[in-house]
């Protein structure tokens, strides 16, 4: 995930850095699984709350997915899912831009002219392709076995997605820090061979973007299989949450909320006030982590609950959501389509000049 904000031009003054007047944000997600509890409260969640008070642009990015998604049924299967995901837990596609990344080829144009201009070594230090790297050495494979073209190139795709909007102020968590870095790399190196025709992104580094951890404990992640979903049934999220890891505290033990994923779980998903009555309960003993993941069960209920029905309702509707995604792109082309010209016209590509 990615957030980034283009600054106001005219219109009301800007401020100091950290209180900036935006006019566009724009968010993108991988349908490479499907929602859960973690994504919510991680990125979703900010991200529409980001929203408040600006034009807000979101897309699907469905190329991103081909890295991993190889069944093109459960792709498209998936891209509906975010759709319908996004729509169910508030957004307003009449209000915002939603689209799908596919639907937008300028993005593909704009990353080949940046590839042209971009140091090799920049993606040989991305963190996806090392991570590939080093599990094939810890493992005795070839350095690129299993590893393709596309997560080699991520960085640079990420890249086009930025530029393409004339993002100026890009927040992420710091997961995403070096794409941002390497986004900057290649805008100056563009820049610097044609001329100042991209808008070089500053990096804000979110603090305190929520970790949600998953049944196991480790960060809730699809790549895990400890995810708890937002809008499974309440019998099956209710299953799912009984089975989170826990250790051998009796219910009269006194425990530290801090260190349970289980309270971390609830403090997230119930009131301010709900979650501070069970901390009280945890550090002075007196409640097990059966009765805990109950509450835990009910809390997810109560607020995911109507959203489900919403969500539900959307996915037997395919057709209205890709519409929907249709018209975004309209949307979102006219915006962007200024960008991708100025980038023709400078390399010398005389396609449209």
């Amino acid at each position: 995930m990615f957030v980034h904000e283009r600054l106001a031009i005219g219109g009301e003054a800007l401020t100091d850095k950290d209180n900036l007047t935006m006019s566009r944000i724009v968010t993108g997600i991988k349908p490479s699984g499907t929602p859960h509890v973690g994504n919510y409260f991680g990125m979703i969640e900010p991200a529409l709350g980001l929203a408040q008070g600006h034009d807000a642009t979101y897309f699907v990015a469905d190329y991103h997915a081909l890295t991993t998604v190889r069944d093109p049924e459960e792709l498209r299967d998936l891209t509906l899912q975010v759709t319908a995901t996004w729509i169910a837990l508030g957004l307003d596609p009449n209000r915002s831009v939603l689209y799908l990344q596919s639907d937008l080829p300028e993005v593909c144009e704009l990353a080949w002219l940046l590839g042209c201009v971009m140091a090799k070594g920049l993606l040989n230090r991305g963190h996806a392709y090392k991570s590939a790297v080093d599990d094939n050495l810890e493992q005795g494979r070839p350095v690129d076995d299993g590893v393709n073209a596309g997560l080699y190139n991520y960085p640079l795709l990420m890249a086009a997605d930025l530029l393409l909007h004339r993002a100026d102020l890009v927040p992420v968590g710091e997961d995403n820090r070096q794409h941002v870095e390497i986004c900057r790399d290649v805008a100056t190196a563009f820049n610097h061979n044609y001329g100042a025709v991209l808008a070089v992104p500053e990096l804000r580094v979110q603090d305190g973007v929520a970790v949600i951890a998953g049944t196991d404990g480790r960060k809730m992640s699809k790549s895990y299989s400890n995810v708890v979903p937002i809008f499974a049934s309440t019998d099956e999220v209710r299953r799912t949450v009984m089975s989170i890891v826990t250790d051998s505290s009796r219910p009269e033990d006194p425990k530290d909320p801090d260190a349970c994923n289980v309270f971390n779980l609830y403090r997230h998903l119930a009131a301010p006030e709900d979650a501070r009555a069970l901390a009280v309960r945890y550090r002075t003993g007196g409640i097990g982590y059966r009765e805990a993941k109950e509450l835990v069960a009910e809390a997810h209920e109560q607020r995911f609950a109507g959203s489900r029905d919403r969500y539900l309702t959307l996915m037997d509707d395919p057709g209205t959501l890709r519409q929907t995604l249709h018209n975004g792109a309209e949307r979102a082309r006219d915006a962007c389509a200024g960008l991708l010209a100025a980038a023709r016209a400078a390399t010398g590509i005389l396609a449209g000049v």
